[in-house]
């Protein structure tokens, strides 16, 4: 008796829907914005993140400039 009121607990456990989430604020930051703030931070590595920032924004330059020409 016990050892199936047990798996009734977790069956009902496993079908139960999870609470909604009322903390959608922190899913508005696209990645890129998410990097900046990082990047503007005094944090280890904050350095690498503005760099790859730099390279990600001159590389949509340059491909922007050659899909101009064609």
């Amino acid at each position: 008796m016990r050892y199936a009121a047990v798996v009734l607990c977790i069956v009902l456990m496993a079908c139960a829907k999870p609470a909604p989430s009322t903390n959608s604020s922190a899913d508005t930051l696209t990645r890129r914005q998410k990097d900046s703030v990082l990047g503007a931070s005094r944090l280890p590595g904050a350095r690498g993140i503005r760099g790859a920032l730099s390279a990600q924004d001159s590389a949509a330059a340059r491909n922007a400039r050659v899909d101009s020409i064609q």
